[in-house]
């Protein structure tokens, strides 16, 4: 990885070097372009049993949460810089004479392109690749996922290579240890790189490595422990006609925190066909290894670590954007899913998907008697219509129902009704201008 890292840099500098000449030549070419974002996004929800099943009795809740966005980005010649905004929360949590200052910059970063293909884009940033089941955006969520990072890159037509490097300490030191207290980004450091290769049109396929350090929570001893675990995969997609085909595998090893060796793994397979302007169906399988009581040995569980979960394990989020119950308890999952779109026109979609959930590790529903695999099944309906220009308005209804190992794996009652209900209205207008 040193190796790596020092070549890429090595390649970036020479490139710098290469341009200067150039870049004099062109002084009187550039073009100073500025473009601006603003979101407004309420989304009301009614929650009766979402993230965990509700038990009897428990009454269900309704919110209305709202992110206000405003992002600018800055182009020159071989220079970006990217600036964006954001206040998210929900409807009365703040007062009326409000002095909090909750209005935070989630993104900062600045790209400097070098020639030839090369770049280096550095500071706040998310980072999103190939189906977002490793790395994704998270757009669903309110805040959205971002990461303090160096990329170095390069790009041509059919080649795009990053090299992703990030430090992260939870506060500036003065002496000793380099503890990581729970509260800012998820670990430690952060190496990874992503290769993809465009075939075709219609194929392309990358590969992935991630080396993440996560430091243990010792706020007593505060000294540094950090344990290493490594995640290497690969994703394909290949587009024929009306077809869509998708595929990822993923393979985890190193340790956990707790110092257990990893052997974890994930695959996916999906299909999907555009049968006319209107009608498209698609089915899908994930199956991630699960640790189930396991509590000593080679840990088994694989973790999708900083992915857009809600995108792909049922939108009601049961599923890696919220815990397993019990200690240390990870099952693992199997989703098999089939889905349906229909779009009567074209501002409206219209969507349904089924998803029917496993487990894929042995565990116990009673001392001496092993639970069934099943857990449940989830429909998740959807509409999204574009009432005008950058105003988008979408609804969801989904419910569960859930079989008893539902109740060991994530609580709740299998005999309550569990549903969910959103309404949100997306304003989304871009402003662009370009000067001499």
């Amino acid at each position: 990885m040193k190796k790596l890292v020092c070549i890429l840099s090595g390649l970036v500098l020479w490139s710098a070097g290469q341009i200067r000449a150039e870049e004099t030549e062109k002084n009187d070419a550039k073009e100073n372009t500025f473009s601006m974002n603003i979101q407004i996004r309420p989304r009301a929800e009614y929650r009766n049993g979402v993230l965990f099943p509700r038990y009897k009795g428990e009454e269900a809740t309704g919110f209305i949460n709202n992110r206000a966005r405003l992002t600018m980005n800055y182009e020159r010649d071989n220079l970006s810089v990217g600036l964006s905004a954001q206040h998210v929360g929900v409807w009365g949590q703040d007062p009326q004479i409000d002095k909090n200052g909750r209005f935070i910059l989630n993104e900062a970063w600045a790209q400097l392109d070098f020639g030839h293909g090369l770049f280096a884009k550095l500071g706040r940033q998310s980072l999103i690749y190939d189906d977002e089941r490793i790395l994704g955006g998270l757009d669903w969520n309110v805040a959205g996922r971002y990461h303090d990072a160096l990329k170095l890159g390069y790009q041509d037509a059919g080649n795009q290579l990053h090299l992703i490097l990030s430090f992260n300490q939870n506060d500036e030191k003065t002496i000793g240890g380099t503890y990581y207290a729970p509260g800012g980004q998820p670990y430690k450091t952060m190496q990874t790189l992503w290769y993809q290769h465009k075939f075709s049109q219609d194929f392309r396929a990358s590969f992935l490595f991630m080396n993440l350090g996560i430091e243990p929570e010792n706020p007593e001893e505060k000294k540094a422990d950090t344990k290493y675990m490594q995640t290497l995969g690969t994703n394909l997609y290949y587009l024929p006609g009306n077809w869509t085909f998708g595929g990822t595998f993923y393979y985890q090893f190193g340790k956990t925190v707790t110092n257990r060796d990893v052997s974890a793994f994930m695959w996916a397979v999906n299909a999907a066909c555009q049968i006319d302007p209107k009608w498209k169906i698609g089915i899908g399988s994930d199956y991630l290894s699960g640790d189930g009581d396991n509590s000593e040995g080679t840990y088994k569980a694989f973790d999708p670590l900083y992915g857009t979960h809600h995108k792909f394990y049922g939108a009601m989020d049961y599923f890696y954007a919220s815990k397993f119950i019990g200690k240390n308890m990870n099952p693992g999952l199997w989703d098999n899913q089939l889905s349906i779109a229909y779009k009567p026109s074209k501002k409206v979609n219209l969507s349904l998907a089924y998803h029917y959930f496993s487990i894929t590790s042995d565990i116990e529903v009673r001392p001496g008697e092993e639970a069934s695999r099943g857990l449940g099944s989830e429909l998740d309906f959807q509409v999204d219509w574009e009432i005008m220009k950058d105003v988008k308005l979408s609804a969801g209804y989904s419910t569960m129902l859930a079989g008893e190992t539902m109740e060991v794996v994530k609580g709740g009652s299998k005999s309550s009704w569990q549903d969910w209900g959103w309404l949100s209205l997306n304003i989304n207008p871009r402003v662009f201008m370009t000067k001499w």
